[in-house]
């Protein structure tokens, strides 16, 4: 979906698709097909932005064939999607039953993550539609925070280093201008947006910037006002932004908080949950950690890494992190120029939510992200951009 902003430049508002499983090339053929292009016409768009996630077995298949990849780009128009923005952070294995600590492989002191994303960005530079010259990427914080040491920090500031020039070649090779935003993360080495300021001022690659996830904002209690102001000030630049809510517990010592929190405790993804106490930020690294008894303080309010459907909060006790979401899309589209062109709902829990918030089949999963996005899609034009055909 595509906006002008007031100040005439071009807004993209996208869904991501790591919520459906799709590790071949095949598979994201079928995605298209099955999920992709009828959210589009249940909206009734003639145009559908997604943000596409290529897992590697898919990336490498596209990378070694540029036949498949013109394939790609083909079956995209001819389904009405296109594609500025990929999903560069899950390496594969996204829809497994069991992923938790295994989506922070490989990181990037494995020069495996630096060729992977290398692929992703010669890809993306053939899928962009022909009238785009700029596309984004978003990627992992450079690591899960226990296996970082300083050595291996540097190791993986040095690959950023590598793929910025890469990223300059591929610009004048092509005329399409690549950028990668590091994603925070709770429980990364860089965990919140002020955590990413000096990897990048160290970088100091204009194509190397910051990816916001308004749910992973929230969970770290960050205020996007100061947050978006201080990667300004530092002339860090906002690649894109995931648009996603948090789980929110205000009362976390209540027995009927914490029984409704129990439901989304689930074995598939971590829950990273975090709460703000007079003396600084605590947490755990998953939900069922923090729900037993004295790991996390429980007198002031809990926030954890749920990614809630938008437009469809939890029963109370519990609420979502929604007006964060939105506080921080006015701060990056609703001012007189735009901080972020590219935006993408991301709620990729769709199938880990208890039983009973579940798309039970594939209609009512179609008819959830259509929700979502018809949500994001009035924050935008409240904000004053208009929707374009």
């Amino acid at each position: 979906m595509r906006f002008r902003h007031p100040d005439g430049s071009l807004v993209h508002l996208a869904y991501c698709t790591n919520v459906h499983p799709a590790e071949t090339l095949e598979a994201v053929l079928a995605q298209l097909r099955d999920h992709c292009e009828p959210i589009r016409r249940r909206l009734g768009r003639d145009r559908l932005g997604i943000g596409l996630w290529l897992a590697k077995d898919a990336a490498l298949a596209l990378e070694n064939d540029p036949c498949a990849l013109a394939a790609l780009r083909a079956e995209l128009d001819r389904r009405g999607l296109e594609v500025v923005t990929l999903n560069g952070f899950p390496y594969e294995g996204f829809g497994s039953e069991q992923v938790k600590y295994r989506v922070y492989k490989p990181d990037w002191a494995d020069p495996e993550r630096l060729r992977h994303t290398t692929a992703l960005a010669r890809i993306l530079a053939g899928l962009l539609p022909d009238d785009i010259v700029e596309g984004s990427i978003s990627t992992l914080p450079l690591a899960w925070r226990t296996v970082a040491t300083p050595a291996r920090t540097e190791t993986a500031l040095t690959a950023l280093r590598t793929l910025g020039g890469r990223l300059d070649a591929l610009a004048e090779l092509t005329g399409r201008s690549l950028r990668i935003g590091l994603e925070p993360e709770p429980g990364c080495v860089i965990e919140t947006t002020a955590d990413a300021l000096a990897p990048l001022i160290d970088i100091a690659h204009p194509r190397i910037g910051i990816c916001v996830d308004t749910c992973h904002l929230a969970t770290s209690f960050e205020d996007p006002g100061p947050a978006l102001d201080a990667l300004a000030q530092a002339g860090v630049p906002v690649v894109k932004s995931q648009l996603s809510a948090a789980l929110h517990a205000e009362h976390p010592r209540r027995p009927d908080v914490r029984e409704a929190l129990t439901a989304f405790d689930e074995p598939r993804f971590l829950h990273q949950t975090r709460t703000l106490t007079a003396t600084g930020r605590q947490g755990t690294d998953d939900l069922g950690e923090a729900l037993q008894h004295g790991a996390l303080p429980d007198s002031t309010p809990w926030r954890t890494h749920v990614h809630v459907p938008l437009h469809a909060a939890p029963a109370a006790p519990l609420t979502s992190t929604l007006p964060v979401l939105a506080t921080a899309l006015t701060r990056l589209v609703g001012g007189p120029r735009p901080l972020t062109r590219h935006l993408e709902v991301e709620t990729y829990t769709w199938h880990a939510l208890p039983a009973e918030l579940r798309p039970r089949t594939r209609t009512q999963l179609t008819d959830g992200i259509a929700a979502e996005l018809s949500l994001a899609r009035d924050l935008l034009t409240d904000l004053g951009l208009k929707e374009l055909p």
